[in-house]
This record gives C-alpha cells, sequence and structure tokens, in this order.
C-alpha cells in the first residue's frame, strides 16, 4: 500500500503566475471605480469662498466592491462648485499643488458647524472613502490596515488621481481613517490618533505645537512660522436664573369645574419643559501667530472675552413634553381601545326605570294607542338629573367619571340654547340658533373641506375638543364614555320634544365634513321635518270647522266625501307625541273612488278627472297651459327629496349595483329611483286634474318635449309638440309611473323622506359607538384643531420655517383625511409635524425669554436679538456680531456670569486649597466655566523632506473634550527625489 501511494504524494503542481491574485483584483476595481467617476487626472477649481462648507450643497457617490469575500462601500464626497476653465488651465503648470493640499493651507472655512468630519480636520472639499460595507465589520489587523493603504497608494498611482482616498479602520463610532493624496513629485499622508485618556501635556497649545514640530521634522533653522486658530467651545446648561416662560395649567381649576366655555373650545399649547437644554459658545480666535498668545501648563492668554469671533449653537431636548402634542398623543390612543361604552361605564344608561321587566302586552298597547306626554321645559339640569338616575342604578353614586359641576359646564357650552328656562325663549333662540350665520369665507374656516371634519363653530367640532380635554384631565375613556352617553340623551330628548340641535347648518348633510357630522345634520333635518309638519297640522285644526268639511263634501262628490273622517284621523295622529306608521297617508279610499271613477279607462276616465277637485298648487305656471282642457298649467306642491349620509349612498349604490346587467334587475333599479318622480307626477295630477304626460313632461323636462312648426290643411303655421324619441321607447318608465300615478296631493302622500325612522336609525348609530370609532370619527376635527392652534400660535412669533411645516401637514392632512379609514402610521405622522411645530414655537419663546427680547427698550437692539434669535432656530451655528461686546454677547457673558455665580465661593475655595490646574490658569474658572472643548489647527509649508525640497503644506487638528482626545495630520512630502 505504501509503494502505491508514493506516486499520489508526488503529483506534480504547476503555479500560474500569470493569474491575477485577489489582491490584484481589489486594487483594479479601486482604478475601475475611480475611472468611472472621472477622478482621473489633474483636480482643478476655484479657491474655497469664505462659509462655502455650510452653504453649499455636498454630493455623495456610492459604489461597492470586494476583497475576497469582504465587502466594502467607496463613497466620493464633493462640494458642488461651478467649473472654472481660466482657473484650471492656470493651473496645468509643474509647480501647480493638487487642490486638496492647497485646501489644507485654507483658513476661511475652519470649524464649520455642519460637515462631515474629514472636512473639519482637514478642510477638504473633496475626497473619497473605502469602508467596510457591514456596520458590524472593521478592520482592526495592522496588516490589514497596511494591505488596505497599500493598495490607495497603487491605485493612486496607477491612475494619476489627485483626489484624496481614505480608509476607515477600526470600529466605526471610533471614527479613524488613515489616507493618502498623490500630485506630480508630491504626497500627503493622512495619520490620526484617538485616546480616551488625554496626555497631560497636550492638553494645551504648547505642548501640541511640540508635537507638530517633531512630526514635521523640519531641518531648516529657524523654522518657517507656523499658522494658528483655536476655538474654545462653553457650555451652558444650567438655566436657573432663567425661568421656562410657559405656565402650566391650572389642574385644579380644571377639576373644580372653574372652567368656562372659553377654556373648553381651546386647545392647551406649549411646552412643559424647557426645550432648549444648553448653549455652546464657541469663542475662535481665526488667524494667530506663534508666539502671540501664550498657552501653557502655568498660564493662559485665552481669554474669551477678548476672542475676536463668538459663535453660538444651541441643543434641543429630546422629545420636550408639550401639551398640544400630549392631548393629540392620548386622543388618538382613544381610537385602539376596544371597549365598548356598556363594558366601561357598566349596564346600558338608555334602559328606562322600571321598564325591563314589563310585560310585551305593555310594550304593544304603547306602540299602538299613542298617548299625549306632557313636554317639561328643556334645562341641562333635568337632563343630566334623569340620566344620573338612569347611570346610578348600576353605580354608586360617588363613581360618575364626570361630576355634575363639570358636566353642567360642558353642556352648556356645547348647548348654550339650553341655559334658558323659559319654553318661549328657547324657541325663539333655537330657530335662530340652528341655522347658522353663513360662514366666513377665508382659508382657515374652510379647512374643514379639506380634512373632512367639521366647521369651526360647529357643534361636531366642540364636542371633540370637549372630549380630547375630559380624556386628558377627566378620568380617561371613562369620562369620554360618560359625556358621550349624555350627549346622545341629550339628542334623543330634542328629537322626542322637537328642539332643533344648535351649531348645525340647516340643509342637507353636508358631504365635505366626518360621517358624525353627517349623521347630527341628518337627525337636525328629521326634527325639522317633524316640527314643521306638527305645526302645520296644529294650524290646519285651529283653522277647521266642522260646516267647511261638510261644504268641500259637498261640492266634491264622492271623493271628497270621506274627507271628515280623514281629517279627523289626521288631527288625532298628531295629538300623538309620537310618530307612527298612521301618518303615512295611503288614501286607499281615495285610490278605490278613482278606480270606480275610471281614471285609467282612456277618454272617459280623463273627462271625469277634470271634474276633479285640484288641491296642493303652488302657483300658476304663468307661460304653460294645459293641452287638453286649456287651463293654465299650476306648478305644485311637491315632496323634497330626502337627505343622505355618505354612509346611505353608498349603501343604496351597493342595493342598486347587486341587481346586475339583466333586463329585470334594470327595470327594478329604475323602479327603485323612480319614487321622487312618482310623487311628483302624483302631485302634479293632483294639482292639474284633466292634465296628461305631455303636460307633466312640458313642466319637469322641458328637453323632452320638441315643438316644431307645421302647416296645417288650411295653410297656416301651427305649432305642433310632441314627446321626445326617448319618451315614446314601449316600457318607457315615465309612461309606467304616468299611468300608476293617481291624483294625491303632497301633504297626503306617503312620506318620501320617512323622518321617524331616519331618527331612530341616527339615534341608534349614535347610542352604538364604542369611544375608539368615537375617537376614529373626531380625530380629524382634532387635527383640524390642532393646525389652526398651530396658525394661531406662529402668527405671535412668525418664523418662517415654521409657515412651511404647517403648509405641509395642511397638504398630507387633506391626502390622508380624505379616505374614510386612514392608516394609523400616517395618523402618526401627521401628530408627529404637528409635534415637531409645537417644539420648534416653543424654543422661540424660550429663546426670547433668556435673551430678554421683550424687555429690550432699545428698538434696534431689539429687531437684532430678535433675527439672532431666529438665527438660532434655523441655522446650525449663528455668528455673534461684536462678539463678547455686542448686544447679544453680553447678554450671553451675563448668562454665563450668573450660572456661575452660585457654586462660586466653594469651588474657588477648594480649588485654592487644592491648588488644582484651573487656578493656575486665570480668566477661564472666574466668568466662565472649564471649556468643553478645545479645538486648534496648525499648519505650516515647510520643506520635506530634505532643506533643498519644495515648501510643502503640514496641517495637523486637535481637539480635546472631557473624555476623548483626537490628532489628524496631513503631513505632506516630495517625492521627486526620494
Amino acid at each position: 500500500m505504501a509503494a502505491d501511494s508514493e506516486p499520489e504524494s508526488e503529483v506534480f503542481e504547476i503555479t500560474d503566475f500569470t493569474t491575477a491574485s485577489e489582491w490584484e483584483r481589489f486594487i483594479s476595481k479601486i482604478e475601475e471605480v475611480l475611472n468611472d467617476w472621472k477622478l482621473i487626472g489633474i483636480s482643478s477649481g476655484k479657491p474655497l469662498e469664505k462659509g462655502i462648507f455650510t452653504t453649499g450643497t455636498w454630493e455623495e457617490k456610492s459604489d461597492e466592491i470586494s476583497f475576497a469575500d469582504f465587502k466594502f462601500s467607496v463613497t466620493h464626497h464633493y462640494l458642488v462648485q461651478e467649473p472654472s476653465e481660466k482657473d484650471g488651465k492656470e493651473e496645468l503648470g509643474e509647480d501647480a499643488l493638487p487642490l486638496p493640499m492647497q485646501d489644507l493651507l485654507c483658513m476661511n472655512n475652519d470649524f464649520p458647524p455642519r460637515a462631515h468630519c474629514l472636512v473639519r480636520w482637514y478642510g477638504l472639499r473633496e475626497f473619497v472613502v473605502i469602508a467596510p460595507a457591514a456596520n458590524n465589520d472593521a478592520v482592526i489587523s495592522e496588516s490589514k490596515c497596511n494591505l488596505l493603504l497599500s493598495s490607495v497608494s497603487i491605485a493612486l498611482g496607477n491612475t494619476g488621481c489627485q483626489v484624496p482616498l481614505f480608509v476607515q479602520i477600526h470600529h466605526k463610532w471610533r471614527r479613524m481613517y488613515v489616507g493618502e493624496c498623490q500630485g506630480p513629485g508630491v504626497r500627503t499622508d493622512f495619520e490620526m490618533v484617538h485616546l480616551r485618556k488625554v496626555p497631560g501635556q497636550y492638553t494645551h497649545l504648547a505642548g501640541l505645537l511640540d508635537i507638530f514640530k517633531t512630526k514635521i521634522g523640519c531641518p531648516l533653522t529657524p523654522l518657517p512660522p507656523v499658522s494658528m486658530a483655536i476655538r474654545l467651545t462653553f457650555v451652558l446648561q444650567d438655566w436657573q436664573q432663567y425661568f421656562w416662560p410657559q405656565q402650566p395649567p391650572d389642574i385644579d381649576a380644571l377639576v373644580g369645574g372653574e372652567v368656562g366655555g372659553l377654556e373648553f373650545g381651546k386647545l392647551p399649547f406649549g411646552a412643559c419643559e424647557d426645550p432648549i437644554s444648553e448653549l455652546h459658545l464657541a469663542t475662535t480666535w481665526p488667524h494667530l501667530a506663534e508666539g502671540i498668545v501664550v498657552d501653557n501648563d502655568v498660564y493662559s492668554d485665552l481669554d474669551p472675552l477678548q476672542a475676536p469671533q463668538w459663535s453660538v449653537r444651541v441643543r434641543k431636548a429630546d422629545n420636550p413634553q408639550c401639551l398640544l402634542g400630549d392631548f393629540l398623543t392620548e386622543f388618538f390612543k382613544l381610537c385602539r381601545r376596544k371597549e365598548s361604552t356598556d363594558e366601561i361605564l357598566g349596564r346600558s344608561a338608555f334602559d328606562e326605570e322600571g321598564k325591563e321587566v314589563a310585560d310585551i302586552t305593555h310594550a304593544l298597547s304603547k306602540l299602538t294607542e299613542p298617548a299625549p306626554v306632557p313636554i317639561p321645559k328643556l334645562s341641562v339640569t333635568n337632563m343630566v338629573h334623569s340620566a344620573k338616575k338612569k347611570i346610578r342604578k348600576h353605580r354608586g353614586v360617588d363613581e360618575s367619571p364626570l361630576n355634575n359641576e363639570v358636566l353642567n359646564t360642558i353642556l352648556l357650552f356645547l348647548f348654550p340654547d339650553a341655559a334658558d328656562k323659559l319654553a318661549d325663549v328657547f324657541e325663539n333662540r333655537a330657530s335662530t340658533s340652528a341655522g347658522n350665520n353663513p360662514p366666513p369665507e377665508n382659508e382657515d374656516y374652510n379647512l374643514f373641506s379639506q380634512f373632512k371634519s367639521a366647521p369651526s363653530d360647529s357643534l361636531t367640532y366642540k364636542l371633540a375638543l370637549c372630549l380630547c380635554m375630559i380624556n386628558f384631565y377627566h378620568g380617561g375613556v371613562k369620562g369620554v364614555a360618560h359625556l358621550w352617553q349624555e350627549f346622545v340623551l341629550e339628542m334623543r330628548y330634542r328629537w322626542e320634544n322637537n328642539y332643533l340641535i344648535p351649531g348645525l347648518a340647516n340643509g342637507a348633510p353636508d358631504l365635505r365634513c366626518c360621517l358624525l357630522h353627517q349623521k347630527l345634520q341628518m337627525l337636525n333635518c328629521c326634527i325639522e321635518r317633524k316640527k314643521a309638519r306638527d305645526e302645520g297640522k296644529r294650524g290646519s285644526m285651529s283653522d277647521r270647522s266642522p260646516g267647511g268639511a261638510s261644504g268641500d263634501g259637498a261640492k266634491g262628490g264622492d271623493h271628497s266625501g270621506d274627507n271628515p273622517d280623514k281629517e279627523k284621523e289626521f288631527g288625532k295622529s298628531w295629538e300623538s307625541w309620537s310618530d307612527s306608521e298612521e301618518e303615512f297617508f295611503e288614501c286607499l279610499s281615495d285610490t278605490e273612488d278613482l278606480k270606480g271613477n275610471g281614471q285609467e279607462n282612456g277618454k272617459k276616465g280623463a273627462k271625469e278627472s277634470v271634474n276633479l277637485k285640484p288641491e296642493g298648487r303652488l302657483h300658476p305656471h304663468g307661460k304653460l297651459m294645459l293641452l287638453h282642457p286649456g287651463e293654465p298649467l299650476y306648478v305644485p306642491i311637491t315632496q323634497e327629496p330626502a337627505p343622505m349620509t355618505e354612509d346611505l349612498l353608498e349603501e343604496q349604490s351597493e342595493v342598486l349595483a347587486k341587481l346586475g346587467t339583466s333586463a329585470e334587475g334594470a327595470h327594478l333599479r329604475a323602479r327603485m329611483q323612480s319614487a321622487c318622480l312618482l310623487s311628483d307626477m302624483e302631485s302634479f295630477k293632483a294639482a292639474n286634474p284633466g292634465c296628461c304626460l305631455e303636460d307633466f313632461v312640458r313642466w319637469y323636462s322641458p328637453r323632452d318635449y320638441i315643438e316644431e312648426e307645421v302647416i296645417d290643411e288650411k295653410g297656416n303655421k301651427v305649432i305642433r309638440g310632441e314627446l321626445s324619441a326617448r319618451m315614446k321607447i314601449p316600457s318607457n318608465m315615465w309612461v309606467e309611473a304616468w299611468e300608476t300615478a293617481k291624483p294625491v296631493p303632497a301633504r297626503r302622500q306617503k312620506r318620501l323622506f320617512d323622518d321617524t325612522r331616519e331618527a331612530e336609525k341616527v339615534l341608534h348609530y349614535l347610542a352604538v359607538q364604542k369611544p375608539a370609532d368615537l375617537a376614529r370619527h373626531l380625530l380629524p376635527c382634532i387635527i383640524h384643531a390642532a393646525v389652526l392652534k398651530v396658525k394661531e400660535e406662529e402668527a405671535v412669533e412668525d418664523i418662517s420655517s415654521v409657515k412651511k411645516i404647517i403648509k405641509q401637514i395642511i397638504s398630507h392632512s387633506s391626502k390622508v383625511l380624505r379616505f374614510p379609514s386612514p392608516e394609523d402610521k400616517k395618523l402618526e405622522e401627521i401628530i408627529a409635524q404637528i409635534m415637531s411645530v409645537e417644539a420648534i414655537i416653543a424654543r422661540a419663546r424660550s429663546l426670547k425669554a433668556k435673551f430678554g427680547v421683550e424687555k429690550c427698550e432699545n428698538e434696534e437692539e431689539k429687531e437684532d436679538l430678535q433675527r439672532f434669535v431666529n438665527s438660532l432656530l434655523e441655522q446650525p451655528e449663528v455668528s455673534v456680531v461684536g462678539a463678547g461686546r455686542g448686544p447679544a454677547g453680553s447678554i450671553i457673558h451675563k448668562l454665563f456670569v450668573n450660572a456661575q455665580r452660585v457654586p462660586a465661593v466653594p469651588l474657588e475655595e477648594e480649588l485654592r486649597r487644592s491648588g488644582g490646574p484651573e487656578e493656575r490658569r486665570p480668566g477661564l474658572q472666574s466668568e466662565f466655566p472649564p471649556p468643553a472643548g478645545r479645538e486648534v489647527i496648525l499648519r505650516a509649508a515647510v520643506p520635506r523632506p530634505a532643506p533643498y525640497s519644495k515648501a510643502l503644506p503640514q496641517r495637523m487638528y486637535s481637539v480635546l473634550t472631557r473624555e476623548d482626545f483626537r490628532l489628524a495630520g496631513a503631513f505632506s512630502a516630495d517625492t521627486t527625489f526620494f
């Protein structure tokens, strides 16, 4: 076996060294990306303008490459600039440095407030970063770091790219980069040091200069001058001397019921805590030559008050608690509750006392024998008392979520007409309050049509605000359920006693509003019809006499002989306390008489029908005459079409759609849709005895009656008319309806709009609404109210950025709330936007209070401070005009002095006793705290590596904070002879 295995172990293998390795392929991919992005060749551009890093536009492009199985992302960051051909041609000389190396020495953009970290550290306008693609991947080992850096160096040399190329090493949170930039005969190495603990000798300028000079290793004596830029950042966190101006709501007053209608009709606004957590003051010395200032471990000349430049930024509190935002959030949580009102409050409060175990015959007798019921005067106290008795039947007296005082206040706010004790006064006011004044034509008022909510002066809108207030302050969902139950009881009371609901516009339901508002409008329509019918019938009864009835009988023959009986029934039913089917007058005896008279038997019937007494005439038409009798044509009194809410319209369309497209379905659909037409035909026949279909069409649809001039037998021009082609189609619905129609006036027809049934449907709909359903219905109203509140508060502050956000909120909300069941996620986005606006306005007020804008007596200084505060809200960092000597600078100085004043005595004593380092560096602890951050930029143009080399830019950035120390160096060398 051993002999057999020997030949296998000596298999000859050929290694093909012409095949590219993974490393070579990786370098090739880098070069390919640089070529695709056209970063090859000499870079050119204009010198950087001051502040361009902040005001300019930064863009980036990304690609993905891999080294074996390890994926890297390659990202090109660059400042968008207009190309300048002139500048490019001038820089094509042999001695021209690559643009990134020139940027290292540019002093126009030190310490940009918002930029990529490499931009802040090196001042570059363009660079490429290669980093691990996955967030949790990291290049940690030194050998891998060197391999990547070698790959970058080779790729830059092969392509001639002059854009700096960086490689991210170590964990991403450390932001560690190494890189390289190559030009003709020059190379810049980008190096970095990152430490947690700061060596003591590097906490001051002298120590940093030593590092910089040692790293440069310049052989020249004396050394070329080093240019310095220094920034000290001080943080103010203690606002004790400047209280937060937002007054918290008076909870005791709200609970005690001392809240008037005005408070219940408005949403609260403002932050409960200071939305500005910190103020950062950056004091900058932009151009310092070495030796001008002293800053070492013993003494420092860096006095913040003497700094030539001050700039301020504010740190905003993360998600400050705001009243309006809390109201919206808590109300939105209601939408996710699943309990019904009965489950929250116990058994239904709509059951009448003592009626649960009543015998069924009592219920039937109540339906069949209407008895007059005394109508009590409307008062909130009576209504609440009766409702309370029903609720307390199943709960203890003290367990009601809302006490009487709060409940009365809310109900008086919702129903101001109920405050009147006298019935006649109430009726006068109810008639005027139900029909509101014409709505004001302005953008804010008409927001309801965009949000599908309700007008801001409507009952629905007020109800939403009250429920929102109760949900937050008065027992949450239990309080909401309680108020809703009382509200439904009030609606039932108003329906049964013919009291119109205030705060609702007259007319049919407005389909632009939410469904709940439409339901209340529908109920108001029902009350209005019922009230008008009651008043009309009572008036007719009082005007009638027995003799008048017999006189009518003498004139009207058989048809009018039944009138006295009918009128008695008519009057009797109107004395009943409720509506019933007896009020739907089918006129059966009239129908029998009409059939006996031969109404449907051709000419004979037509002649006899002329003898019928005309009824239900509104007024003469004025122009038209009946074709056959030649009498004037009268416009009849007709029934108004039934008002409908959007859910009824949808239900009706579904029923009609289910009938299908068959001939039978189409016929049935036409019959269902012609109920109103049939009613109008019957009214027309009653008002115009002896009329024909042509007469009705001439009045109802003039286009379907075609008239033309015709020459008769005698040669005279005569106008003759005939029905249109569609009216002559066999089995035409108009012809069928006309043949079916009897001469019945509108007052004696079956009602097209059964207000009793519709009102009961609405009341049932309201009664079965859960608190979650109610919140869903009213959420558009709450968002509408919140937007109006935000606009009102913004008008006081006049912040341009907030105006834009409000427009976005309105646009977004109008798209989301238009649909019947908007997604929760989209609703949360709207609420978050409103909360962000509230926070911005609260920040503006906080800054105004801290900078004393309102207290400033000098108008010019006041305007400057106002602009300064607005800039702080909209810009990442704001320069202080006049530094520490300007109006804003002096206020900032006082803020720091006041913050230091409280702990000043004990701290100073301790420092003097212990001999701490800050004591020996005067000017930093007396009026300002120790700096939270120290940034230093050192620059020099030094020949490296030999004295006769070209003078090249050298730069080192240092940042020192309490827990972090970083050195970022860019050191250039001449590679022509090295």
